[in-house]
């Protein structure tokens, strides 16, 4: 038998900072090639054209892979207390980890599908990642609060509750701006009908992409109360199988 265990409290922090690099160092690219302009481009405008989207496909995808595997280890976290103290319903537990896999699924979708190749899968895409991504924050700010006097203080729950609310209204602001925008293109004009809204759903967009980052640190003090383990073992069969040789030889 061998056994593995993790510190699972760094799994939020590398999804964090490889989030952020992810987002940084794609626009530094776009811009430096000058196929964005530097005045808050959507986060997607600087994953678009290569050499940026390469390297923007690469680490989001990475990212989606990060965030999905931190909410599953998050809702095997919360199951695992319920079992010792009932503090939640399984329902809402499970829920949140559905949203929050469908928003990974959407970050998956955005960095496969660059928005001037296949622009209806890619608006669908992001409109998961941030739509089910906002939700989850909700879902798990909610069990949060359920689960105050157990495992978190009113300073880490204040925090989530802030950045949820943040990204909330960010979300139906950038959401609104870009239908009232009334285009859909990559490279926006100051003189464009629409400009403004454009601008004001891409500062959204880049808000409510680091809400998303700053919650997932809010994990942190939480998963270090908590060791991940992975246990291999022999089974049965197949050790009767190793010994049949064995005994084959001694004959």
């Amino acid at each position: 038998m061998c056994r593995l265990n993790w510190e699972i409290y760094y799994l939020p922090v590398a999804l964090v900072i490889w989030s952020s690099a992810a987002f940084i160092i794609s626009f530094i690219i776009a811009v430096c090639n000058g196929h964005v302009v530097p005045f808050v481009p959507f986060i997607s405008d600087t994953g678009t054209i290569p050499p940026e989207s390469c390297v923007f496909g690469i680490m989001i995808n990475f990212s989606a892979f990060l965030g999905a595997f931190t909410m599953s280890v998050r809702y095997k976290m919360l199951q695992t207390l319920n079992e010792a103290n009932p503090s939640i319903s399984s329902c809402e537990n499970t829920t949140a980890l559905v949203f929050g896999l469908l928003g990974c699924l959407g970050m998956f979708i955005v960095a496969n599908f660059q928005e001037t190749a296949v622009r209806s899968v890619h608006d669908i895409g992001a409109l998961l990642t941030f739509g089910m991504g906002t939700i989850y924050l909700i879902f798990q700010t909610w069990i949060s609060y359920k689960m105050l006097l157990l495992c978190n203080n009113r300073c880490e729950v204040l925090s989530k509750a802030v950045l949820t609310a943040v990204s909330v209204i960010a979300f139906i602001i950038m959401f609104t701006c870009y239908i009232l925008s009334g285009q859909s293109k990559f490279n926006w004009d100051p003189t464009d009908k629409g400009y403004g809204y454009h601008v004001a759903s891409a500062v959204c967009e880049w808000i409510v992409a680091f809400c998303f980052n700053f919650f997932f640190l809010t994990f942190i003090r939480e998963f270090q109360k908590f060791t991940l383990s992975i246990k291999m073992e022999i089974i049965d069969d197949f050790q009767d199988e190793l010994r049949i040789p064995i005994l084959s030889g001694q004959r």
